[in-house]
């Protein structure tokens, strides 16, 4: 896939992670509809076995690449769960993998990247600076560079959730997914298409990172500050794919507060048994945010990650969120 991925090619993927990944649970909660005054419709990726949906797109680039391509070596820059999931695949198919991750990247997620067999190099204060290292090594290395954003075949890996979302449940109003490079929301626009015409595609970011959502709005890809604490949604600048993608499939693009995500990851926990990452509680937030909006309607929210922090932990059992 050397352009824009299309149905047929996350019909592909699924083919690829059929032996690998089974589908993931979607559940509702009463409590949880009814602190929403929606029907909502939970979409379990926290339960992946890298806890996050990003595992999808890694198995799908690894799975698609020759041996010799493999025997090269990989390098990709990431502030968590896209580390975790090429890390993953490398593994999976004997592949060398070096990820650069921001400096406040999370001790847990270093962790479970060094745990996979990669190499975890931590330079720079931002994603910006991560992949400006990256970019050297794998020049240097000869490796091949994997944009967490712009490689097709990633955006088709985690189209099969949206795959798994729209025949699970007919009849939905709406599915709002957290953004960060905005390859989940992309995927879920070229899917929505195809089996659920008739249901909007929300996406959603941190108002403290708004740059895939300023992008959207602006046409183009911009830059903007980087200040959210939700590590999944921590980008600083649009990604060229994914907004191609988003401006031809998105109903809307919205904005929320961290605080806002913070009470979301509360309320899943409790009302939803379900623990999820900054990122990963973005959607419900969403919907929290709007309740006249959203009252009456059947909603599917991605839990798009579970990797929470151990400040993120703590933090729930008290009153303020984690701050960055």
């Amino acid at each position: 896939m050397e352009c824009e991925p299309t149905y047929a090619d996350v019909l592909a993927a699924r083919e690829l992670l059929a032996a690998r990944l089974p589908v993931t649970p979607m559940w509702s909660y009463p409590a949880l509809d009814h602190a929403t005054g929606a029907t909502v419709f939970v979409k379990h990726e926290n339960v992946q076995p890298i806890g996050a949906f990003k595992v999808r797109g890694g198995l799908t680039l690894l799975a698609g690449m020759t041996p010799a391509q493999r025997a090269e070596g990989l390098v990709t820059y990431s502030t968590g769960n896209h580390a975790q999931s090429l890390a993953y695949a490398c593994a999976a198919y004997g592949a060398p993998c070096t990820v650069v991750m921001p400096s406040s990247a999370s001790a847990e997620k270093v962790r479970a990247v060094r745990a996979l067999g990669a190499s975890a190099v931590l330079h720079g204060a931002d994603m910006a600076e991560a992949q400006e290292r990256a970019e050297k090594l794998a020049a240097d290395g000869g490796c091949r560079l994997v944009s967490p954003g712009d490689t097709p075949a990633l955006l088709a890996g985690v189209g099969t959730a949206y795959v798994e979302i729209f025949e699970a449940r007919r009849g939905l109003d709406a599915v709002v997914v957290p953004v960060g490079s905005g390859t989940g929301a992309a995927a879920a626009g070229i899917v929505a298409a195809e089996l659920a015409p008739g249901c909007r595609v929300i996406a959603v970011q941190s108002s403290a990172a708004p740059a895939a959502h300023d992008s959207w709005r602006a046409g183009g890809c911009v830059e903007r500050p980087d200040r959210t604490a939700a590590e999944g949604l921590a980008t600083g600048r649009g990604f060229v794919l994914p907004q191609r993608l988003l401006r031809t499939h998105l109903a809307e693009f919205r904005l929320v507060s961290d605080e806002q995500i913070f009470a979301a990851q509360r309320l899943l926990a409790s009302h939803a048994h379900t623990l999820a990452e900054g990122a990963g509680a973005a959607g419900l937030a969403a919907v929290l945010a709007d309740p006249e909006g959203f009252a009456g309607q059947r909603v599917a929210v991605v839990c798009t990650g579970g990797n929470a922090s151990a400040a993120e932990i703590a933090a729930l059992g008290g009153g303020a969120g984690p701050v960055r």
